[in-house]
């Protein structure tokens, strides 16, 4: 809606992960690298981990895109609330695998012969899961015996990434798990941005979307950003892309302090310092008292 108000080949703070706007910071560009480390070295079990909106889908959107170019076979699996029957049936979908794909035992078959072929031709196949905190204990299982296929000269047939939350961790860690635990040999954490790196991030997303040298957000403006997002990408996409659009609608360049302050307010977003505001905005309000209250002219 504002792209053309403000000079936008298309919009810079989509929520949806996009590779071409991947913010190479050095915490994402470490875990990019152990990840394609991690496939090409047939590591076997790899783990992606990060608090809510950090990027790690994006991550994953990238690593696919780099599988794609260098025709490795990899099946995805994005809804991780699926019975066992259902995952089976989901890899036999993504790698196009000649089987019955409601059959685990075909499934099973016709995967190891595609583990091999692609082995044979010094090649590796990839298994992807997100919201892998999601999976119930028994798919998590038949993941871990997946971990099996192997070949005593080509190594891991199967290379098995498991991206979610900080909850996967501690799921890992309960002692029915412990085998899977003791295979993970890669560990990849995305934390949220440092302020320097917000800035950076917002300038990227700015730049690539078609404005080189950024001129709508002051820089105080960004440490408030900063500040109110705590570093998260997702939200500082969702604030500045609020604040854009604010600014469209008042047909200003500039984002303002204030125009922040009503995005923050209508996201509902709560922050470390944040002062608490009384009902009605006024000093010396008690909510417990309404009589408390009184106008400004009193």
């Amino acid at each position: 809606m504002y792209n053309a108000f403000f000079g936008f080949r298309e919009s810079p703070f989509n929520l949806s992960p996009d590779p071409s706007f991947f913010y190479r910071s050095p915490q994402h560009e470490e875990a990019l690298a152990n990840l394609i480390y991690g496939v090409h070295s047939r590591k076997g079990f790899i783990v992606l981990t990060g608090e809510v909106g950090t990027g790690k889908t994006t991550m994953l959107e990238c690593l696919r895109d780099y599988l794609d170019s260098q025709y490795i076979e990899f099946a995805f699996i994005f809804n991780s609330r699926i019975t066992t029957d259902q995952f089976f049936e989901m890899i036999a979908y993504d790698l196009g695998l000649n089987c019955s794909h409601k059959s685990k035992t075909e499934v099973l078959f016709a995967l190891n012969a595609l583990l091999i072929e692609q082995g044979q031709q010094g090649r590796t196949t990839v298994l992807i899961v997100d919201e892998a905190h999601n999976l119930e204990w028994d798919v998590l299982e038949e993941i871990r015996l997946l971990g099996n296929l192997e070949n005593p000269k080509m190594g891991k047939l199967l290379q098995i990434i498991l991206a979610g939350q900080p909850e996967l961790d501690r799921k890992l860690d309960a002692p029915n798990l412990r085998q899977l635990k003791q295979r993970i040999v890669l560990r990849c954490n995305l934390s949220s941005f440092q302020l320097q790196e917000t800035i950076e991030y917002i300038h990227s997303r700015l730049s690539k979307a078609g404005m080189a040298s950024q001129t709508v957000f002051p820089e105080e403006l960004l440490r408030e950003v900063h500040q109110r997002s705590q570093g998260i990408p997702r939200v500082i996409n969702a604030i500045c892309d609020n604040l854009l659009l604010t600014a469209f609608a008042l047909e200003q360049r500039l984002c303002a302090l204030d125009m922040l302050e009503e995005v923050c307010n209508d996201m509902r977003l709560d922050w470390p310092g944040k002062r608490s505001k009384t009902r009605g905005g006024l000093p010396g309000a008690d909510p417990a008292n309404p009589a408390s209250f009184v106008s400004p002219r009193e």
